[in-house]
């Protein structure tokens, strides 16, 4: 059975000093650098032992799982779409203030890096474009009009994709959390399936096989252990949500009331070319699950899912903002071992 991580672990404090330190102009770039570098490196290195399958870089490098793009560009004003949190704490997005919109940094680049230190699979995270879509502002852009906007942003998301896999990606996974909190917004869905079809203009350009790599991940947000979007019914969104053109369908279930209920909906709306990841670990939660409670949850997913299309996931990663310290970093590595051997056991009784 395939288990796989969301993405994002906590940073450690020397990383975390280090970056507050430039920021302060405290450190060089240089000391950063290298921080950035130590961190990855611990990272790949904690991972592999947890036994994990398939690895991810810890997103240790970036600024936040949104925000990654965006680094080094200059037409760019603080004052963009806030999101809100059940805790009364926002996160806020930049707003693009002229064209014509590139990334600044491309998640092949972090392929790359981690590659060096590890021979496992690597999974690589990507900020959809619906996401990125929301740096236009409502008031439009002088000379950029937002069709113009709109086909540059497919085309950079795109290549971010594309480019991770050529880097050796063993698979990319789109980040959609905003898919969980459109609803929330506009409750009729349109804004939803605005999304859904601005993504799949992205997904277009590529085949199925490459398709088949692709997997995205929705959840209702999870940041300083609150949500943006956990009081949005899955009911509403999932029927959408499978009109994706990807292969891989990454799902936060463990902190589900009523994961039966979710589950069948599942079922009614996956096809079977899909792979279903199915969230059996809770970032939010600090207690640490033990391998018999994943693979309880495995098998309650798998008595209503088709084993052979069942994996298994966190419901988020742990730390999608770099300054979220909310979860201690050996927390999160217990936690992912208890997924990896809760998986093997569940497995086991499956006869997988």
């Amino acid at each position: 059975m395939i288990t796989e991580p969301i993405g994002s672990i906590p940073r450690p404090a020397s990383l975390l000093q280090a970056i507050a330190g430039f920021q302060g102009g405290a450190v060089t770039q240089q000391v950063l650098d290298k921080a950035y570098d130590a961190a990855l490196r611990d990272t790949i290195q904690r991972f592999e032992q947890t036994g994990s399958p398939v690895i991810t870089d810890g997103e240790q490098t970036k600024s936040s799982f949104a925000t990654y793009p965006l680094a080094g560009l200059t037409s760019l004003a603080p004052d963009g779409v806030v999101i809100p949190f059940a805790d009364g704490h926002t996160r806020q997005l930049p707003r693009l203030t002229a064209g014509p919109f590139r990334y600044g940094t491309h998640a092949g680049s972090f392929v790359t890096a981690a590659r060096t230190y590890t021979k496992r699979p690597l999974k690589q995270a990507v900020i959809s474009a619906s996401a990125l879509s929301l740096l236009y502002p409502a008031a439009g852009v002088p000379g950029y009009p937002r069709e113009q906007f709109i086909a540059d942003l497919i085309d950079e998301a795109a290549a971010d994709i594309r480019g991770a896999l050529d880097a050796g990606a063993d698979s990319v996974q789109i980040d959609f959390t905003e898919g969980r909190l459109s609803l929330k917004l506009d409750p009729s869905g349109g804004l939803l399936r605005s999304f859904i079809d601005l993504n799949n203009r992205v997904l277009d350009r590529f085949v199925i096989a490459e398709r088949q790599r692709i997997g995205v991940h929705v959840c209702p947000g999870g940041d300083r252990d609150s949500t943006h979007s956990a009081d949005v019914d899955y009911a509403g969104l999932l029927a959408d949500l499978f009109q994706l053109s990807v292969g891989r369908f990454y799902l936060q279930m463990a902190s589900e009331t009523d994961r039966k209920r979710v589950l069948g909906i599942v079922k009614n709306v996956m096809d079977p070319a899909h792979i279903v990841f199915i969230g059996v670990i809770d970032p939010i939660n600090p207690a640490v699950e033990t391998p018999p409670q994943v693979r309880d949850r495995i098998l309650e997913a798998a008595s209503v899912l088709p084993a052979a299309r069942l994996g298994s996931t966190d419901d988020c990663g742990f730390s999608p903002f770099a300054d979220d310290t909310s979860t201690a970093r050996d927390t999160a590595f217990s936690k992912i071992r208890a997924r990896v051997e809760g998986t093997a056991l569940a497995a086991s009784e499956l006869g997988l």
